[in-house]
């Protein structure tokens, strides 16, 4: 049997072209980032760069789909776990972080989007985070009614959460002097969410 070749072995055009452009959009922006730039970091030229993305907003798009996507499959999987309800959260919660640590460019480019507010990437966040925050807040509330407190928002608890993960895993440097040893997150998690023993007698 042969060697593989090069080809068979190097990351696909694309590939490098989506893992350029989230490093540049996550540094700069939608609005800064060049498509020669972006061309430059993936070693390919411009023409080519467009040959596979027509538009700079066409390759955000695709930046933040791939993302999204990524993040929904870790997400589902252990919303569908076999475990019971609280394990489940539990593994929700440790994919999210997770994934934001490995992923922190995706975290900044959020955060530059809620800053930012306009363009096209408005629009673009709406569609692909918009409906994983949905599907967590219904697995939550269909699921673990009974350990809900009283009058709790389940979906303002559950953004409470997503956006400390969300800035801890963007802030970079000022990580540790802001979050120190980054504390438990199913503990501060279950606390907005769930009654303890107490309020569970009562």
């Amino acid at each position: 049997m042969g060697r593989p070749t090069a080809a068979s072995i190097e990351i696909d055009t694309p590939t490098r072209v989506l893992d350029a452009a989230e490093d540049a959009f996550a540094l700069v922006g939608l609005a800064g980032a060049k498509l020669a730039n972006i061309a430059t970091a993936a070693g390919i030229r411009r023409p080519s760069l467009l040959y596979h993305f027509s538009t700079k907003e066409g390759l955000y798009s695709a930046v933040v789909t791939r993302g999204f996507q990524a993040l929904g499959l870790a997400l589902g999987a252990a919303m569908r776990s076999d475990n019971d309800f609280e394990t489940r959260l539990h593994l929700v919660l440790d994919a999210f972080v997770e994934f934001l640590d490995a992923r922190p460019h995706l975290a900044r480019i959020v955060c530059r989007q809620l800053v930012d507010g306009s363009g096209p990437g408005k629009e673009i966040l709406l569609q692909q985070a918009a409906p994983l925050l949905d599907g967590v807040v219904q697995f939550i509330e269909t699921h673990g009614a009974s350990r809900l407190r009283p009058g709790v928002s389940v979906r303002a608890a559950t953004m409470q959460t997503c956006a400390s993960v969300v800035l801890r895993a963007a802030s970079g440097e000022l990580r540790g002097a802001l979050w120190g040893d980054d504390g438990d997150d199913w503990a501060a998690t279950s606390s907005l969410l769930f009654r303890d023993s107490t309020e569970a007698q009562s």
